[in-house]
């Protein structure tokens, strides 16, 4: 004891004692190596539609919380404008076009539980490699990267397949047709032409068969049996596939096995909340991953009773403070089981708002704030420009605003390096760590320019120009709107990527996102000193991407993309898929 009073009286020892008090509570980063990780991805979610993005009339208090604890991202900007391709960057951490994720053609997206297309199984995704690293991974909600290749049990493209040691959710995506009230919306346009057509050759059948018995046509028996089986055979080949979409692709499933076909919507909502609370009580003890991959704000905007006609915006806004609850209900269950200072917490949308999506007066989709362009626009910022928030007590300074390009990309780096784990070394990786900005270490995002591509055409790059602090974005592809001036494609329900409804613009139009984040007024070599300067520094950075990306296969191509009975996830025998194994329970 006498040897202890010693060394505390001692003149080096109290100078040392002080100093450590007087250290300011630096982080929590060196204690915990492996944080928790959650994950919540909304889908369709414009920036506008945040309280904290400036929306003063939907309430999202849980998500507001989250940006007053933690950094919000003013510049956050999605790979893509539509889901799958931007999830397949989400979860890799790349251009999707360098896994065949974006499309060649007007199949955009994953059209079928039954198509063979999806994210590649030689894909790494960061699920992977926290999985190698110890994690318990988790996956809740909405896949929409595909299930099958050649059977309909390898599950080649299936969450478990990519790193995911539990699964729950739709391995599709929600969609209007999944709700027996609501409108059709998958494929409407094509299959408006397959029942003209079928009526066409039905009528052309009748009339050949009519004039055949009346003797007015001179037509062979045996030519009446043929066209009355091609009619017959046209009509079972796309109403097989179209007039069953509820039984193919509104399912829900747990990890391999079909649990609803089709799924019960009137329950969605609440089974999805207790699965991704039961997951964190299940896995407190050690370090978890849960990616809660939302079904809203998608049509037909499921929301139970308790938040119908609340909000001032309709069906949409009722919606979207439905998720915001469930946002609390998750951040709950982390308090509960006293996570909360060891969890990274983060909240994103996949992409923009989807202007066009009405119903007669009824404003379906989102709102993207000051933004032109929305969902599918590859180059508007309403397209991609999305709500960014990261929360981490006690390692991320609370109430932090970061106005620097970062990218949903960069998730992918970021988890993997807070995990412990390496990004693969044997592939681009076109994310970049993020905590270094997110703690204040840097002033600026590593990203020097991001490529905007809608499909595999490039519409649009913006380039950091650091020193300047300016933020150029040159747009070489831009959206036919319709009708004209109209801020949207509302006649087509999409804007296209390519061909008459596009707009090829040389010299590109260029904005200075700095000064006119609305991508109000083009700027150019009369207005803008330094415009042939950027277009000339942008198109290097062209050239030198192009060179980095190498040919893969088209996992949307048509082949890809279309209904295939072999492949179609059931929970019977096949054509005899239906089953309510929740129910049952």
């Amino acid at each position: 004891a006498s040897f202890l009073l010693m060394c505390f009286r001692s003149p080096l020892v109290t100078p040392l004692i002080f100093g450590l008090l007087l250290q300011p509570p630096v982080t929590q980063l060196s204690i915990i190596t492996q944080p928790n990780i959650v994950l919540l991805v909304a889908d369709d979610l414009g920036i506008g539609d945040v309280g904290c993005y400036g929306n003063d009339t939907i309430r999202t208090p849980n998500i507001d919380r989250l940006a007053k604890e933690g950094v919000k991202l003013t510049q956050h900007i999605a790979a893509a404008p539509l889901c799958t391709p931007s999830r397949a960057a989400f979860l890799t951490g790349r251009y999707p076009l360098r896994s065949g994720m974006d499309a060649i053609n007007n199949y955009r997206v994953i059209f079928w539980n039954a198509g063979s297309g999806g994210l590649p199984p030689n894909e790494t995704t960061f699920a992977k490699i926290l999985q190698q690293q110890g994690y318990s991974t988790g996956l809740i909600g909405k896949w929409h990267q595909g299930v099958n290749c050649e059977s309909r049990n390898d599950h080649c493209h299936h969450p478990l397949k990519h790193g995911f040691d539990y699964f729950y959710g739709m391995p599709f995506t929600l969609i209007s047709d999944c709700q027996p009230t609501e409108t059709p919306e998958m494929d409407r346009a094509f299959r408006r032409k397959l029942w003209l057509s079928t009526q066409i050759i039905g009528l052309i059948t009748l009339t050949a068969a009519l004039g055949r018995l009346t003797g007015l046509i001179s037509v062979g028996w045996k030519t009446l049996t043929c066209l009355a089986g091609f009619s017959l055979l046209f009509f079972v080949s796309w109403f097989s596939s179209y007039g069953f979409i509820r039984y193919w692709n509104c399912i829900m499933m747990r990890n391999h096995d079909v649990t609803e076909q089709p799924m019960v919507t009137d329950r969605t909502t609440s089974l999805i909340l207790r699965e991704s609370v039961s997951f964190i009580e299940r896995n407190k003890h050690k370090p978890f991953l849960l990616f809660l991959s939302f079904l809203h704000s998608h049509t037909p905007l499921l929301t139970t009773e308790k938040f119908l006609g609340k909000s001032r915006h309709g069906l949409y806004g009722d919606n979207v403070e439905e998720m915001d609850w469930m946002v609390g209900e998750v951040l709950d269950a982390i308090d509960k089981a006293g996570l909360k200072d060891a969890t990274l917490v983060y909240f994103a949308s996949d992409h923009g708002g989807w202007l066009e999506r009405q119903e007669n007066k009824r404003q379906l989709g989102g709102w993207n704030g000051i933004y032109r362009g929305g969902k599918a626009m590859g180059g508007w910022e309403g397209g991609i420009r999305v709500p960014g928030i990261f929360r981490w007590p006690g390692v991320l300074p609370a109430g932090t605003v970061i106005d620097e390009p970062t990218s949903l990309m960069d998730i992918y780096p970021t988890v993997v390096h807070l995990a412990g784990g390496a990004v693969p070394q044997d592939r681009i990786i076109d994310g970049r760590d993020l905590m270094p900005l997110l703690r204040g270490t840097v002033a600026h995002s590593e990203h020097e320019f991001l490529f905007h591509y809608c499909g595999i055409h490039l519409h649009a790059v913006r380039w950091h120009q650091k020193d300047r602090g300016a933020v150029w974005k040159a747009h070489y592809v831009t959206p036919v709107f319709s009708p004209p001036g109209a801020g949207a494609c509302y006649d087509r329900g999409f804007c296209p990527c390519f061909g008459e409804g596009v707009t090829h613009h040389d010299p590109p139009l260029l904005f200075d996102l700095s000064q006119d984040p609305s991508e109000d007024k083009p700027l150019s070599a009369d207005t803008e000193p330094l415009f042939d300067t950027v277009i000339r520094k942008i198109g290097r950075a062209i050239e030198e991407h192009r060179r980095t990306l190498t040919p893969v296969p088209e996992q949307l191509s048509v082949y890809n993309v279309v209904w295939k009975p072999w492949l179609q996830p059931c929970c019977g025998t096949f054509p005899f898929c239906w089953c309510d194994k929740e129910g049952d329970n």
